[in-house]
């Protein structure tokens, strides 16, 4: 996956606003409608840009309680981390799930409309699993920043 400066700009501007026009877009970046259309499809069939993707507050949707929960699995074997990975991903609850490095083996971001409903989901998608050691939870005060934007960085110059 090889991107160019004009690749770069295009992305920059995407992951602020992926609501603009193409013909918005390549005026930005100094490119035609139909040249900007063509790259940004190519970005996304490449895998480049992965989604497209509107931020929604949790709270203006009625989940108002935010954690943070590190969760350590009882052993790290390919098939229980797989079966974990594919729970995560079939949880409406789980906004975000990573693999991680150090003390725990995973980090979720779950939202909940009630500390009973948190609960509740705890009961099903930890207490219930034999393959879960524990898990930590942080109850988020602020969400300071939600972004997905990544980083541009820009390829050499040939």
């Amino acid at each position: 996956m090889q991107y160019d400066r004009t690749d770069a700009r295009i992305l920059e501007i995407v992951q602020k606003n992926n609501r603009l026009t193409s013909e918005v877009i390549g005026e930005m970046a100094g490119l035609s409608a139909t040249a900007c259309q063509r790259r940004l499809k190519r970005l996304r069939s490449e895998g480049i840009i992965e989604a497209d993707v509107s931020i929604v507050s949790p709270k203006a949707v009625g989940r108002s309680i935010q954690m943070l929960v590190l969760v350590s699995l009882e052993r790290e074997r390919a098939d229980i981390i797989d079966k974990f990975k594919k729970a995560i991903k079939s949880s409406a609850e789980v906004v975000n799930g990573f693999y991680v490095t150090g003390d725990a083996d995973f980090v979720l971001y779950i939202t909940a409309r009630s500390m009973e409903d948190y609960e509740q989901f705890t009961r099903r998608f930890f207490y219930e699993n034999p393959n879960i050691k524990g898990f930590k939870t942080m109850v988020i005060v602020d969400r300071v920043k939600a972004s997905f934007a990544i980083p541009i960085e820009l390829p050499a110059e040939d």
